[in-house]
């Protein structure tokens, strides 16, 4: 019967009474092929672009590249590789990439499925792999279980450059493990930080101190009427006085109607709080021997203004003054209606606001007042008119008396004319107070 030879080494196997003579050689070369197995050292070349290399396990007496047990890649690559050794050898090999460039090496079988090993672009290590037969699976610290105790490291021997992006993860690390004496000075720097991971719960109590914090670059002093300007984390990054408005309301300008001018806001100014009212409408003129008496004006709008401002800010603005007043019929004309009254002037500051003065008493129907001005677009309205300065400002005018005539007596007095609306105002606040 012929010999047959092993699976994974290929070794020669004899069968008894074969190879008289022989023999003795023959064992000398399956010693050898067992000693390349288990000692042997080979190189092999993968240089060029991307490719597969298939290693081969010749039968003995022939030795070669892929039964050594240290087995090294080498050339300088210019496309991924793969390297194949073939189904049903099962054996171990210690592997070294060796070769240059940045391309992966992957290390299979010919089964279909395998997915074997891979050393990255960057990978230039060694690796233990072994092979079932049908696969390769690589023998390192992920696959083997147990732990590397604190006693089997020499202090200072883990630095970060030996420690893969994020490997130390909060999972790996018991509690209370990493003290302040196990940290370095500085060693945690605000990049070592992941946004949001230190909470008020993490911090001990009185533990952040001004030596802790970094440095924003604000001066400590008192600021007044101060601009600030506040970061992602609620940290003042600058402070300055004098550019922004403080709380308090200061009286600016105080004008009565009819007038008109310009407005200019103080620098340190960035909000306004304006009260304004329009011209009320002069009330009707008396009438002569005529059944019922002159409506009153129109009053005139008024209301509050609050409104933000920038930087230089100059508007022209006018007051209104108040409608006059409708003239009496003439005496002993009668029956005769006396004069309407006349509308008053609005109040207005340009780009702020505008209120619309009130209209005067109508000539018809007689005895109808005028109808009251508005105020669009007012923060307030609907105040009494003298909560501010104590004076009706823009209140409608009354109507004339009219004529008094008895038959026994005569006239006893004549009609008058309407009297005049009130004139409007206007006054301004600027939150420029300390």
């Amino acid at each position: 019967m012929a010999s047959s030879y092993s699976t994974d080494l290929k070794i020669e196997l004899m069968v008894t009474g074969e190879n008289a003579g022989t023999w003795g050689d023959k064992t000398n070369d399956n010693l050898n092929v067992i000693q390349q197995a288990i000692a042997g050292y080979g190189e092999q070349s993968i240089a060029g672009g991307a490719q597969t290399t298939a290693l081969t396990i010749a039968n003995s007496p022939t030795l070669s590249v892929a039964r050594n047990i240290v087995l090294k890649l080498t050339g300088t690559i210019t496309g991924n590789q793969i390297v194949t050794i073939p189904s049903g050898i099962e054996k171990t090999w210690i592997i070294s990439n060796g070769t240059t460039g940045a391309y992966t090496v992957q290390f299979k079988t010919t089964d279909g499925g395998s997915t074997g090993t891979t050393w990255s672009t960057t990978d230039k290590g060694i690796k233990i792999v072994y092979s079932n037969g049908t696969e390769i699976y690589p023998v390192d610290l992920s696959t083997l279980s147990g732990t590397v105790a604190s006693a089997s490291i020499a202090n200072l021997a883990v630095t970060s450059a030996k420690l893969a992006s994020f490997a130390v993860t909060e999972a790996r690390l018991a509690s209370f493990a990493v003290t302040t004496s196990r940290l370095a000075t500085n060693a945690v720097t605000a990049i070592k930080i992941t946004q949001s991971t230190i909470t008020q719960s993490k911090l001990a109590a009185n533990s952040v101190g001004s030596n802790q914090l970094i440095s924003t670059g604000v001066t400590a002093s008192t600021y007044t009427s101060a601009t600030i300007t506040v970061d992602a984390d609620g940290r003042i990054t600058a402070a300055s006085s004098g550019s922004g408005g403080a709380g308090g309301f200061v009286p600016k300008q105080y004008t009565v109607g009819p007038a008109s001018g310009t407005y200019t806001a103080s620098p340190t100014a960035n909000r306004i709080g304006v009260y304004m009212y329009a011209g009320g409408g002069g009330g009707g003129g008396g009438a002569v021997q005529f059944n019922g008496g002159a409506g009153s004006g129109g009053g005139g709008g008024y209301g509050f203004y609050n409104f933000p401002i920038t930087q230089p800010f100059s508007q022209p603005y006018a007051v209104g003054g108040g409608g006059g007043g409708g003239a009496g019929a003439p005496a002993n004309s009668g029956p005769f209606a006396g004069r309407p009254g006349n509308a008053g002037g609005n109040t207005t500051i340009a780009n702020v606001g505008t209120v619309n003065a009130g209209n005067g008493a109508p000539a018809v129907p007689y005895g109808t007042s005028g109808s009251d001005g508005t105020q669009p677009g007012a923060s307030l309205s609907g105040f009494n008119r003298t909560f501010l300065v104590g004076t009706t400002y823009g209140a409608g005018g009354t109507a004339g008396q009219n004529q008094v005539y008895s038959p026994n007596e005569g006239i006893q007095s004549f009609a008058n004319p309407g009297n005049s609306g009130g004139g409007g105002a206007l006054l301004i606040y600027e939150n420029t107070g300390t």
